[in-house]
């Protein structure tokens, strides 16, 4: 699987149902990941690396729901291709995390305070590396 193909799943798994703005913003986090040069994802530097790093992404490890089994469509691969050519989304230009929290509201911190609260897209919450982060 090449890493467009990885990303465009991941993508699909992640943010399928948040429409555009939020497929872009999940995204942006994951090539944040890969060009970070600092902190715990300064470890990592290619999209597989980031995408297959222990607990980082339920498509991943679901039995259910998995990366391996989804097929994106050209949206998902635009996408991707989007952001592997360095693109990247407003608000959440430098975000390194999002989550998910259903109807609780978006937490200030994320994770270890070594993330703050930056934008919820769609039904994911989007935080910033504190000063802290490089740390990590």
């Amino acid at each position: 699987m090449t890493d467009l193909e990885l990303l465009a799943r991941l993508i699909l798994c992640e943010a399928g149902g948040e429409g555009d703005t939020g497929m872009r913003a999940v995204a942006t986090v994951i090539m944040n990941r890969v060009r970070a040069m600092e902190g715990e994802y300064g470890r990592y530097n290619t999209i597989r690396d980031v995408v297959y790093a222990p607990r980082q992404f339920e498509c991943v490890t679901s039995a259910v729901r998995n990366i391996e089994n989804l097929t994106p469509n050209d949206v998902h691969y635009d996408i991707a291709e989007w952001a592997i050519y360095g693109n990247v989304l407003g608000d959440v230009w430098n975000a390194l995390w999002f989550y998910a929290p259903f109807d609780q509201p978006c937490r200030m911190y994320f994770p270890n305070m070594n993330g703050t609260f930056v934008r919820k897209i769609g039904g994911h919450c989007f935080y910033a590396p504190t000063a802290t982060y490089p740390n990590t």
